[in-house]
């Protein structure tokens, strides 16, 4: 029973947090759900210092996409947590730190929440209802 409801509870975390890396990545890599696309994201990454723009910004988008996709899944997710957690420190090392802490000031906080639950899942496990789990079960908890 606790196996059941721990595997419910991570694949209701891991659906969310791996499907909202999923919209990032598509707004950088395609403009979609009102992103700006490779050329308008690569202008800013230009504006705060990442060269070239456009590469930095593929780089990004599909490390976000390929990062949330295998977190929906919880296939390889130690894989999917390094990159969600890579691109998420360079945000806040470039956007959200000069901020502060605090999200409402544009801080690093949300980044740092999104890192905490990547890297905890990482070391959890992606539990029982992941391909993981499937492929790759080293105990019952769905570890690999």
């Amino acid at each position: 029973m606790r196996e059941n409801r721990m595997g419910i509870g991570l694949l209701i975390i891991r659906l969310v947090v791996g499907l909202l890396f999923i919209g990032h990545g598509s707004q950088k890599l395609f403009g979609l759900f009102g992103g700006y696309g490779l050329q308008g994201t690569g202008g800013f990454f230009e504006s705060i210092g990442l060269s070239p723009g456009t590469v930095m910004a593929f780089v990004a988008g599909a490390g976000e996409l390929v990062g949330g996709i295998l977190l929906v899944l919880g296939f390889v997710t130690p894989i999917a947590s390094a990159m969600i957690s890579i691109i998420m420190v360079g945000a806040i090392a470039k956007v959200h730190a000069p901020a502060g802490l605090w999200a409402d000031q544009g801080g690093m906080e949300y980044p740092l929440v999104l890192i905490a639950t990547v890297v905890g899942i990482a070391f959890i496990g992606s539990g029982k209802y992941s391909l993981d789990h499937h492929y790759f079960k080293k105990n019952a908890k769905g570890d690999i």
